[in-house]
């Protein structure tokens, strides 16, 4: 059974894809080059696919520099050593990028006759982006139903969150049971120049709390 996965080469969407590939999935990845500082993440990707055995991995690039109001896709400062249990929302948040990777997911989905697609969102450990909670996935799936030739004949499209739920330390625990190689990912918002982690990011600093409440150390900080 064929899903389309988003596919960053962060260590959620590697960690959504090892559950999705272990619940029988044949994975289709898409992974989207949007102008984002840190795409070092795409090579990462292209790293984590072949890992992974996907059996495609389909690379587009939209560039959302041109829409802007993101610290990812603009000159504008990452937010460094943010209290992670604030509840405004950070300046790292992209407008739409998940409505935007999700329908392009779709669409590829369509082609394919796949029904599932799988995204690693997170609803406990993450920085209150709107796009990342059930209550979007959940309009997202009915979207789908009405937005699509397939959905509109009674195909039925499906979200898969696996992460949704979890902490930090609860997704590096599973990944790390499922024998995922955090090694060839990568987290940090705003790297430098040889691709090393600022630690000091929100991104840096959820992996950090994650894997010392797992009790694993990261591998791309000890290696």
């Amino acid at each position: 059974m064929d899903a389309v996965v988003l596919l960053s080469g962060g260590l959620d969407s590697y960690t959504a894809a090892a559950i999705a590939k272990s619940d029988g999935f044949v994975l289709n990845a898409l992974t989207i080059d949007y102008g984002q500082r840190h795409v070092r993440e795409v090579e990462a990707a292209r790293a984590v696919a072949r890992a992974l055995g996907v059996a495609r991995h389909q690379e587009l690039h939209v560039d959302l520099r041109g829409i802007g109001g993101s610290s990812l896709t603009s000159d504008v400062d990452v937010p460094r050593d943010r209290d992670l249990s604030a509840t405004d929302i950070p300046s790292t948040y992209v407008p739409a990028r998940n409505t935007i990777f999700l329908s392009l997911a779709l669409g590829w989905a369509e082609v394919l006759a796949a029904r599932d697609l799988v995204i690693g969102v997170n609803a406990l450990d993450y920085s209150g982006y709107p796009d990342c909670r059930p209550e979007f996935i959940e309009a997202f799936e009915a979207l789908a139903g009405v937005a699509t030739r397939a959905g509109v004949e009674g195909a039925r499209f499906r979200v898969h969150t696996p992460l949704i739920r979890l902490t930090k330390a609860e997704i590096i625990r599973e990944g790390l049971r499922l024998g995922v190689d955090y090694g060839l990912t990568t987290s940090c918002y705003d790297p430098g120049p040889d691709g090393a982690p600022c630690g000091s990011c929100d991104s840096c600093l959820l992996r950090a709390k994650g894997f010392a409440e797992a009790g694993a150390a990261d591998p791309v900080i000890t290696n």
